[in-house]
């Protein structure tokens, strides 16, 4: 039995049914007729930044999750963690497409000149008829689109926001006081235990 020149190869006993990665885990990694490269893991999110006050000044119903249109500049100060959303909101522009406005992201000091400006505004990318949507629900009275976390999705810079209607005082009061009752729950079954 020859090996240089026939049908059968060793690899086969190791990965039946799929072809073998090569050394530098570069393309052809079929392997049971998935692509291991396209495979995600489970817990790939990075939380660069939460917008802790929404949950306290909103009444939070619906939850989206965009990508953004970022320069590289932002890209690397993202990965230093280096953005705030505490005056961000999300908008639509003129031509009907959803952006994000006021967010900080901070300079990248290595970018010299070729810097972004921090708060500009930044498109997002989403299908056009969730954007169709969003657009009614907005127009309707009293409703707004609020970020409410950053984060990388594998490489993937991403931004979670949701449909709120502001909370007049009362509202902020009594959310106040349902949690302050939790934490007293909490603790007297702790002490008690």
């Amino acid at each position: 039995m020859r090996f240089g020149k026939s049908n059968y190869h060793f690899f086969d006993f190791l990965h039946p049914g799929g072809s073998v990665p090569n050394r530098r885990g570069g393309g052809g990694k079929q392997l049971h007729g998935i692509d291991a490269c396209a495979m995600k893991k489970d817990n790939d999110r990075r939380v660069i930044s939460t917008n802790r006050r929404a949950r306290y000044e909103y009444e939070l119903s619906d939850t989206w999750e965009a990508g953004l249109i970022l320069l590289g500049s932002e890209v690397k100060s993202l990965r230093r963690a280096g953005a705030n959303l505490d005056d961000a909101w999300v908008g639509l522009d003129s031509r009907g497409r959803l952006e994000l406005l006021g967010a900080h992201i901070a300079p990248y000091l290595e970018a010299n000149r070729y810097n972004h400006e921090p708060t500009r505004t930044r498109p997002l990318l989403l299908n056009k008829l969730e954007i169709l949507r969003l657009r009614q629900k907005v127009r309707e009275r009293g409703f707004t689109l609020v970020p409410l976390q950053l984060y990388f999705e594998g490489r993937w810079c991403k931004l979670e926001f949701a449909l709120g209607r502001g909370k007049r005082l009362h509202d902020k009061r009594q959310s106040t006081r349902e949690a302050e009752d939790r934490r007293e729950i909490q603790r007297a079954l702790r002490d008690r235990g």
